[in-house]
């Protein structure tokens, strides 16, 4: 029965170990998309951006409770003694008074030179601004995603062209072996076949490097981390990038259209001339309603607690006014730089025109390049690709030294690393102006 018992246990610990194993090969593999769902929920620069619009809802909510009447209670307790003024009858004694006083006043601002109304114009304005940039900073994150991705992928690859290459030269390091001990080559011939063999390994290992230095980006993109491991999908060959129907300055103008950056700055403006309506309000007068109720006791009269409280009972309601007349051209100043601010933001609204456009141009005219480099590099490939096995072959039959093979080596890999670049430079660019038109980007 106990050796039952230990067979069945050991069983179940061979099961659960099963599972786990599969669990570990079966790990998650991240598309684009989902690195893009994943970093716009946990990026730190995206919450902090989230947390600025959390911040001018408070401010608009506290604008517009700026009209709205505060109320204050007060009570205090006082001993005096000697010559003093009784706080309830204001009458002169020399006795020692016990006074208690208790109040509620309240007062509202009826009028301000319109600040306040203002004051809530612009923080909406702002709000609004805040939103806008939270997107700025998103598509930001997209952006960064988009090229980390497309160079992973692309270091993935150098890595395949690179461990392919290494391939080849050890087997031809082995043939040259053969050949240096039947006698048909040199000894350099054999110590040449050996040094590209070792420049082969030392490109495996640099592109690996490679790779993994752009896994750790993607990581601090989306705040990953360090232990996690992280494996990234590759993209549909199939894709068709050889055309760009839309010229730049449709592209321009959508761009304009759809970029959030046009948003923000028209935005700025509005708050900036908002700042300027508020400046000139302190010009006006400002007119406010206060009023209170309020009792007190002093120990100098012979009622009792209560009795006073009741006729010492009082309201008071009142209007002020405060008209300026000079505040040493702190006015002045305000509005001044409140014009000069609205000066800026047009020149900064004009610079993000300008911005866009340069990026939507240069992306235009990399994409029209990067699209015939593609033809073009794939033609070459093709070629070096032939000539290549065209060497081996002539190598294996002794017809070749293995300087011109390592040459022909060398040629191939450039040429499909001339590729690789250009594939994925059209990828990245046909993107740009497919984000830059407000469109998803797709993989």
């Amino acid at each position: 029965m106990k050796l039952y018992l230990i067979i069945l246990s050991f069983l179940c610990m061979q099961i659960s170990f099963a599972q786990d194993d599969s669990k570990v090969s079966t790990s998650k593999i991240w598309s684009l998309q989902d690195c893009i769902d994943y970093a716009l929920k946990n990026n730190i620069t995206v919450k902090e951006a989230s947390l600025n619009t959390n911040i001018s809802e408070v401010d608009y909510s506290k604008a517009k409770s700026a009209k709205l009447p505060n109320l204050f209670g007060n009570a205090s307790q006082n001993f005096s003694s000697g010559n003093t003024i009784d706080p309830i009858t204001s009458d002169f004694v020399t006795d020692q008074i016990n006074s208690t006083n208790v109040g509620i006043n309240s007062s509202i601002t009826l009028f301000q030179g319109n600040q306040l109304n203002n004051q809530i114009k612009q923080n909406k304005l702002l709000l609004e601004k805040s939103i806008l940039q939270e997107e700025v900073e998103k598509n930001n994150i997209v952006l960064n995603l988009l090229e980390t991705y497309l160079q992973t992928l692309y270091s993935k690859e150098s890595i395949v062209i690179a461990e392919n290459n290494l391939s080849a030269s050890e087997q031809e390091v082995l043939r040259a072996k053969s050949r240096l001990d039947a006698g048909s080559i040199a000894l350099n011939d054999y110590t040449e076949a050996q040094s590209q063999a070792a420049s082969n390994k030392y490109n495996v290992i640099t592109a690996k490097n490679n790779y993994q230095q752009y896994i750790i980006q993607l990581k601090q993109l989306l705040e990953l981390p360090p232990t996690e491991d992280l494996e990234i999908e590759t993209i549909n060959e199939n894709m068709d990038l050889i055309n760009i129907e839309l010229d730049k300055t449709a592209i321009y103008n959508n761009a304009l259209n759809q970029l959030p950056e046009i948003g923000v700055s028209m935005l700025n403006i509005a708050a900036n001339e908002k700042e300027l309506d508020i400046a000139k309000g302190a010009y006006l007068p400002t007119l406010s309603l206060a009023g209170s109720i309020g009792s007190g006791y002093t120990s100098i009269k012979e009622a009792n607690f209560s009795d006073q409280f009741d006729f010492n009972f009082n309201q008071k309601i009142g209007l002020s006014l405060s008209i300026p007349i000079f505040n040493r051209n702190q006015t002045n100043a305000a509005v001044k730089t409140a014009t000069i601010n609205i000066e800026k933001a047009q020149l900064q609204k004009q610079s993000t025109e300008k911005d866009i456009y340069r990026k939507v141009e240069t992306a235009y005219q990399n994409a029209l390049s990067s699209q015939e480099q593609v033809i073009a590099s794939e033609a070459s490939n093709e070629a070096a690709k032939e000539s290549y096995k065209l060497a081996q072959k002539r190598y294996e039959l002794g017809a070749l030294s293995t300087t011109d093979l390592v040459i022909s080596q060398n040629t191939f890999t450039n040429t499909q690393q001339t590729y690789l670049q250009a594939k994925y430079l059209n990828i990245l660019y046909h993107q740009l102006l497919q984000f830059y038109q407000g469109n998803d980007i797709k993989l």
